[in-house]
């Protein structure tokens, strides 16, 4: 029942297959069984869940067809959810119960779904291998050995081992896309402004976008049409129709123009990992699409550039994590300041306290304009080069990452090396323009992604050539090994 598709889930609580309430007890089970070994959850809303089936399997007996309708999904736990613990996976935040909903929890309750709980994820965002979480790392499913990528490393964890057939994710510097490649699946990160950013905890406000981390691109579309548009609470979400996503997901791919940005395909690039995105550039190119080589030339600008602006922007949104509204208190503090001190000290692990003084710095008296604004220039170079590159092309790829997932430990003496870990999706975040990874291949048999980069709400577009790419391929059929062979736990 788990290796079923979101969208297959869909037409079997249509057509009375199953019920909602046995989908979801599967689900339960599963986890149950099996998260220990991933990690992948931080909240486990059981009964909740079984609430939600029950009341979703009643409203499709009378006949009432909310597009979701009785599925279960997880939900990144940087997403607040009414009376449920909404940690942003640090101690900081681990006593937080949120009293209200972020608009995407909204849009999904509002569409029928069931919350199987919240995952696991770097710590308030911070980091490219969901080795920063205050409850501990996730394990990759492909090779529990190895990270599963970041920051929405547990929602990728969860999907991955069908622990969950679909979640929500967040990406702020390709925290969807990278580890949607690193677990071999299709993960989505809208145009900025498509999907509110209400009631997801921010850590940088310029560049983060709640997006999908799904099986299939099919499923990534399902999800979208519930998560996008309009939200008057949210006042950077764009007031723009949203299309039938699914509508056009089977279009020709005749007389599409590839971009293939030379610096995507540099050094640092693993071989075999180049070998399998070429592969599929060259599957596309059957379908009816046409290569053209293309520049990006200020791509090596883009993680210095990035890592200025997401630390100053974090240090001034977690400046509200004080100890005295909300969240951590250190004990017995001696007066105001120690307060201050110790519950960020405490509260906070390594990585977020890095990032909070480097933007701090960077925003500071004497260093704003030689750091941050120059910071902001450079970003206006990335974006110009998209625009020109959109003038000549319809939609840019190339690699998702630079090599399969890594082993724990490998980069963590070294934050420098892990910040490049994220040098092919960084770029779309800046520029503000929507990404998706889909899986193309495998190296020492962990998964590789193809990361197709759109205009502007161009999403229709990008899950329209990711859907032909896996009608014509199986990449994003395959399944961790213990999945496939029933052999977990």
């Amino acid at each position: 029942m788990h290796k079923q598709t979101l969208t297959d889930i869909v037409a079997g609580l249509r057509s009375k297959a199953f019920s909602s309430e046995e989908i979801t007890r599967h689900y339960l089970d599963r986890i149950a069984k099996l998260d220990d070994t991933y990690n992948s959850f931080i909240t486990v809303t059981a009964e909740q869940a079984l609430n939600q089936a029950r009341m979703a399997d009643e409203q499709l007996a009378n006949g009432e067809q909310a597009p979701l309708c009785g599925v279960p999904i997880a939900h990144k736990d940087i997403f607040c959810t009414t009376g449920v613990r909404t940690s942003c996976a640090s101690r900081m935040l681990d006593n937080f119960i949120a009293p209200y909903d972020a608009t995407v929890v909204e849009n999904f309750n509002a569409a029928g779904t069931v919350m199987l709980g919240k995952t696991n994820m770097d710590e308030f965002a911070m980091g490219s291998s969901n080795e920063t979480s205050w409850y501990g790392p996730v394990k990759n499913p492909w090779n529990t050995g190895c990270v599963p990528g970041g920051s929405s490393g547990g929602s990728a964890a969860a999907v991955a081992a069908r622990l969950a057939p679909g979640a929500t994710a967040t990406d702020t510097g390709g925290s969807i896309r990278q580890p949607a490649s690193l677990c071999g699946l299709t993960g989505l990160k809208p145009t900025y402004g498509r999907v509110s950013r209400f009631g997801m905890i921010a850590f940088a406000s310029s560049l983060d976008q709640g997006g999908t981390l799904t099986q299939t691109a099919e499923d990534s579309a399902l999800m979208l049409q519930v998560m996008a548009g309009f939200d008057p609470k949210d006042s950077t979400c764009v007031d723009k129709a949203v299309p039938d996503y699914c509508a056009t997901l089977n279009d020709s791919l005749e007389g599409l123009t590839i971009g293939i940005p030379r610096e995507y395909f540099s050094e640092g690039l693993n071989p075999d990992a180049e070998t399998a995105v070429r592969n599929a550039l060259a599957e596309l190119e059957k379908l009816g699409a046409t290569l053209k080589e293309i520049t990006l030339p200020h791509t090596g600008l883009a993680v210095p550039a990035y890592y200025v602006i997401a630390p100053a922007e974090c240090s001034a949104n977690l400046s509200r994590f004080d100890g005295v509204r909300f969240g951590h208190r250190c004990e017995e503090p001696k007066d105001l300041e120690d307060m201050y001190k110790r519950s960020r000290a405490e509260g906070f692990g390594d990585e977020v306290k890095r990032r909070i003084l480097v933007g701090t710095y960077c925003l500071s008296a004497g260093f704003y304009d030689a750091y941050y604004r120059k910071a902001q220039q450079v970003r206006q170079l990335i974006k110009q080069d998209f625009v020109e590159a959109f003038s000549e092309v319809d939609v840019i790829m190339g690699p998702t990452t630079t090599a399969p997932a890594f082993e724990f430990g490998a980069k963590g003496d070294d934050p420098v090396a892990m910040y490049l870990e994220d040098i092919y999706t960084i770029s779309t975040n800046l520029a503000g323009l929507p990404g998706l990874s889909a899986p193309c291949g495998f190296v020492d048999n962990k998964p590789v992604g193809l990361q197709m980069i759109g205009n502007y709400f161009a999403e229709a577009k990008l899950l329209n050539i990711a859907h032909r790419f896996q009608q014509a391929t199986d990449w994003h059929q395959q399944l961790p090994a213990v999945v496939a062979n029933g052999t977990e736990g």
